[in-house]
């Protein structure tokens, strides 16, 4: 059995997630102790619990200590089978976090998954799902790999209410990714959204984010994206993005949507400026996936963050996986983070 330190590097959820899905792929019988240790909430919540829960069912293993603030848990997995259903992640508990966790073990799966999701689409602490479904399904789809994403409606906190729908083909032969040169694409998308608020919300922030671009150089085709909450929902987001990059900002009580624009403006133009070729987010997302991929895979990053070091800790206790992490300078005086799976 493979023991983990929750308290671990950024000492949250993501050591959960990783581990439990690496240990559903490879078969091995894992115990993760001091979970979320350092948080003001130690142990699970709610969002940890059915992220696991899926990988249960995706799995057909078992976990020991799966409760609310446990902070030790063991999880033994069996074969991986797709299965098609729902799950309810309930309030505003991220589902891409969750996705985080289902999508690894399904690409691996003996059948396709296909699942139906309600919870928070765009919350605090996660990425939203726009960074999903434009950016990190970018990378995947570029590794041979068969996952969709469509997004039915958005949930804010604390009600969520939001609702995916993911369909993950199993992978056949999913390759390694080297991006060495910064893609251009010449122009910055994006979704500026609300629900259960005046239209003008969504409008205010992208009109703020389009100027803080175009103010940079930058060409722009950013969309709104309106819907009515009722009682069930209500808030406003934008994510921006641009080739293997991303920015993205959320609305809350007492903050002008201009400033959420100019956030997420701020965001990725940080990014773009920069000679990495993904971004912060992006580089951790997928260690775990290039480290199962077949052949080498290359990415440049601006900063080493506690996510992406915690990931690769992870991922190399189940897997038999070097990472190389160089750290080069450009021409500028730029310092950027070189990380090679060998």
């Amino acid at each position: 059995m493979l023991e983990i330190d929750g308290s671990f590097g950024e000492g949250g959820g993501q050591i959960i997630r990783t581990a439990i899905a690496l240990a559903a792929i490879t078969g091995k019988e894992v115990e993760i102790t001091n979970i979320r240790a350092n948080r003001p909430n130690p142990g699970l919540s709610a969002q940890h619990l059915h992220a696991v829960k899926a990988v249960e069912r995706l799995s057909g293993g078992h976990t020991k200590g799966l409760e609310l603030r446990s902070t030790r848990v063991t999880f033994s997995p069996a074969a991986l089978r797709g299965f098609e259903g729902e799950i309810d992640i309930g309030t505003a508990g991220s589902i891409t976090l969750l996705l985080q966790c289902l999508i690894p073990g399904a690409l691996f799966a003996d059948r396709e998954t296909k699942v139906r999701i309600t919870g928070g689409t765009d919350v605090k602490w996660s990425p939203p799902i726009d960074f999903y479904t434009q950016v990190f399904l970018k990378a995947l789809h570029g590794m041979g790999c068969e996952v969709h994403i469509g997004v039915r409606s958005r949930g804010y906190y604390p009600k969520g209410a939001g609702l995916v729908e993911v369909h993950v083909a199993p992978a056949h032969r999913m390759k390694g990714i080297i991006l060495v040169q910064p893609e251009r694409e010449g122009i910055i998308t994006g979704i500026s959204h609300s629900r259960g608020l005046p239209a003008h919300v969504a409008e205010r922030q992208a009109r703020a984010a389009t100027r803080i671009l175009r103010e940079a150089g930058y060409k722009t085709g950013i969309k709104t994206e309106i819907a009515n909450g009722g009682k069930m929902t209500t808030g406003s987001g934008i994510t921006l993005w641009s080739g293997y990059k991303s920015g993205s900002a959320l609305g809350e009580r007492g903050k002008r949507a201009e400033i959420v624009g100019e956030e997420a403006a701020g965001t990725i133009l940080k990014e773009l400026e920069s000679a990495s070729t993904v971004d912060v987010h992006l580089a951790d997302q997928l260690i775990p996936y290039i480290a199962l991929a077949e052949g080498r895979s290359e990415l440049k990053v601006r900063e080493m963050t506690k996510h992406l070091e915690t990931n690769i800790y992870i991922t190399k206790q189940f897997l038999e996986v070097e990472f190389k992490v160089d750290k080069e300078e450009t021409e500028g005086g730029e310092e950027v983070f070189v990380i090679r799976k060998l």
